[in-house]
């Protein structure tokens, strides 16, 4: 059943690139607009996502296209939890640092994931970068969680997850998606100083 889709969408969008680029141009505005603490990024996250559903099963970045299922739930958490408070902006959700309880939960669920779900792609699958990929993902499902929560330091765990993604799409010949993770890079930079600064302004 995967093949019969993955060579479906394969034929349809994928052999001209059109798919990708779509993909690209959705992501990086709905980063760019989370950078600038704007609410309408989740909604053009929400049609991002979808999108590569399809070219990472394509890929045969299974990790990667769970990992887009995941985004699409988070999404619509982030949009909700940054719009119940949209129209009376005292009680906006602040910007927050980080605690050393999140911490502790960022690195055991990364060594968890990675290994649990690394392992499993391994034995079972034909995935390209398996540990990898699941790393990078382990890292990705908890930098949504603090992105959704706005914790300040979500964009530095995006940044050196997204250096690493350059190399991985650069490697499956997804030249369109390695540029646009680069773009995410310098994005994800000006979102963090933006945000620190916003934190600063909150009087913490």
């Amino acid at each position: 059943m995967i093949d019969v889709l993955r060579d479906s969408f394969q034929q349809l969008f994928l052999q001209t690139g059109a798919l990708e680029w779509m993909g690209v141009f959705t992501g990086i505005l709905c980063v760019w607009l989370a950078a600038k603490n704007n609410i309408y990024n989740w909604p053009i996250a929400i049609v991002s996502v979808v999108i590569y559903m399809f070219i990472f099963l394509q890929s045969k970045l299974y990790a990667d296209m769970g990992l887009q299922v995941y985004f699409l739930a988070t999404s619509c958490y982030g949009w909700y939890y940054w719009s119940k408070s949209r129209n009376n902006p005292e009680r906006s959700a602040p910007i927050s640092q980080i605690t050393r309880k999140e911490i502790l939960f960022f690195i055991l669920g990364v060594i968890a994931f990675t290994g649990i779900i690394g392992l499993f792609l391994h034995k079972q699958t034909d995935a390209s970068f398996p540990f990898i990929d699941s790393f990078c993902t382990a890292c990705s499902i908890l930098a949504q969680v603090f992105l959704a929560r706005k914790v300040l330091q979500n964009w530095l765990i995006w940044i050196f997850v997204d250096i690493i993604y350059v190399g991985v799409y650069i490697s499956k010949d997804l030249y369109a998606t390695a540029i646009m993770y680069a773009l995410y890079i310098y994005i994800a930079t000006i979102g963090y100083l933006d945000w620190r600064k916003i934190y600063r302004e909150q009087g913490n």
